[in-house]
């Protein structure tokens, strides 16, 4: 069985960041993914679709420091339903993205006009192979899969 996502989208809000007493995190926001399409009269036409994303620990910790509303990312993971209790004791269910893999694209412009080096993060199962420290801006993972983007990119959805 296979249980895998991959989105490419706008954040639509600066993460929500909580720990938990055993030091863990989790960090839950929203992405915007688009796609463009032409009705049957041939007018061009938008329509976006909006997951919730929760990440825990590692990566939790590369969105709390550089994930904000509006910035493009690629995320992969699974999809998973959990249930809930509201403050009146009816039982809610939540079907939400965890993001396993979240690298940050096209970077933060400088004044200058260039950009820096976007940040990437895996989850604990692959970042544990590696023991030596890196930089925040450097990448926290062991591999990433290279990201299909056609040459002409008129037709992305962002």
């Amino acid at each position: 069985m296979l249980n895998k996502v991959q989105l490419i989208g706008n954040a639509g809000n600066d993460p929500d960041v909580k720990t938990f007493q055993n030091g863990g995190k989790v960090a839950n926001f929203r992405i915007a993914t688009s796609e463009t399409y032409k009705d049957k009269a041939g007018v061009k036409q938008e329509k976006t679709e909006w997951h919730s994303v929760a990440c825990f620990d590692k990566v939790a910790d590369i969105v709390e420091k550089y994930l904000r509303k509006g910035n493009q990312l690629y995320l992969e993971g699974k999809i998973q339903t959990r249930q809930w209790e509201d403050k009146d004791k009816v039982k809610r269910y939540t079907t939400e993205i965890v993001a396993q893999t979240i690298r940050l694209l096209g970077g933060k412009k400088n004044n200058d006009g260039t950009s820096e080096t976007s940040a990437e993060a895996t989850s604990a199962s692959a970042t544990q192979s590696s023991k030596k420290a890196t930089p925040a801006s450097a990448k926290a993972t062991v591999s990433t899969p290279p990201l299909d983007v056609p040459e002409d990119d008129s037709d992305l959805p962002f």
